[in-house]
Parts: C-alpha cells; sequence; structure tokens
C-alpha cells in the first residue's frame, strides 16, 4: 500500500516540474532526480532539485520518497529500475520519443 502512496506522491511531483520545463529539459531532469531518489544522498537530491528551482515542499515530498526507497533496500531500487527501463523501451514510449525528435527538427 506504501509503494502505491509513493508512487502517486513521485508522479505528482514529477508532473509539476514538467508542466514548468519544456519537454527537452523535463527528461534530463527527471532522471536526474530519479537516479539521485535511488542513490539515496540528501546532499546530491537537493543539488538537483537546486537546479531545476524546486520549492520547499517539493525538497521534503522528494525526501520522503528518497527515505522509503532507503528502507526499502537494494532490491525495491533494482526492481524500480527495471520497471523504468520497460517503460522507456516500450513502444509506445519510443514512438512517441521519435515523434517528438521529427517534429522538433521540421
Amino acid at each position: 500500500m506504501m509503494k502505491g502512496a509513493l508512487l502517486v506522491l513521485a508522479l505528482m511531483v514529477t508532473r509539476e516540474l514538467i508542466f514548468q520545463t519544456s519537454e527537452a529539459e523535463a527528461c534530463p531532469v527527471f532522471y536526474g532526480v530519479f537516479s539521485t531518489l535511488i542513490l539515496g544522498s540528501k546532499t546530491l537530491l537537493n543539488t538537483t532539485l537546486d537546479f531545476v528551482a524546486a520549492t520547499d515542499e517539493e525538497k521534503a515530498a522528494l525526501g520522503k520518497i528518497q527515505d522509503c526507497y532507503n528502507e526499502a533496500g537494494i532490491d525495491d531500487k533494482v526492481l524500480d529500475l527495471l520497471l523504468m527501463a520497460s517503460i522507456n523501451l516500450s513502444t509506445g514510449c519510443i514512438k512517441h520519443a521519435v515523434s517528438w525528435v521529427v517534429n522538433s527538427i521540421f
């Protein structure tokens, strides 16, 4: 149950960051924040969030998510990485990325 709530909170925070940036900027930001969450360093997470001018509330929310990741252990971190890879390598995601690049060129 906690993982579901954690996922919803993560999606809400990252979606808010995406609304404030363009799609080209949002993708690297998302992966940067996701990576620092998994690494478990509060200092590194806050530095990454400072880069995108995150609010104190967003930093606190992502800090709680990071605490959950740290409590869950390496197995859950690996499973989340596998899930992220499966989403990003899905046909729909690849088609969207290619379409965005083609539209950006023209």
